[in-house]
């Protein structure tokens, strides 16, 4: 059985997300999260909470224990990048590009593997 959560809009890079994520892909998702927890940078925080809503649907959907899941897939995509400018030096305009991420989280069960 497969249990899936999405986090649209993250005010984070996709870049800085991806590395997060590639470290817990395939793992347990106790083990994901104790992880993470420990990490230390804010980056983290959307990718926890997004793991934890996984761990959730399927607690309440199946009733299945944290400690049987594994993450099966996780995906960081790209958002939409908001353009703006900044000022520059000698009257300048620096354009500036702010980038949005997507992340989703499927869960599997040991069982079913």
């Amino acid at each position: 059985m497969q249990f899936a959560a999405k986090a649209r809009y993250v005010w984070y890079t996709p870049y800085k997300l991806r590395t997060l994520v590639d470290v817990v892909r395939g793992k347990d998702a106790q083990y994901a999260l104790s992880w993470l927890s420990t990490y230390g940078t804010q980056r983290s925080i959307p990718v926890i909470k997004v793991i934890k809503s996984a761990v959730a649907n399927a607690k309440n959907l199946n009733n299945i224990d944290p400690v049987n899941l594994i993450i099966k897939e996780v995906k960081v995509d790209q958002g939409p990048i908001y353009k703006y400018f900044k000022p520059g030096a000698q009257g300048r305009a620096m354009p500036q590009r702010r980038r949005l991420s997507h992340i989703s989280v499927t869960l599997e069960s040991k069982e079913t593997k």
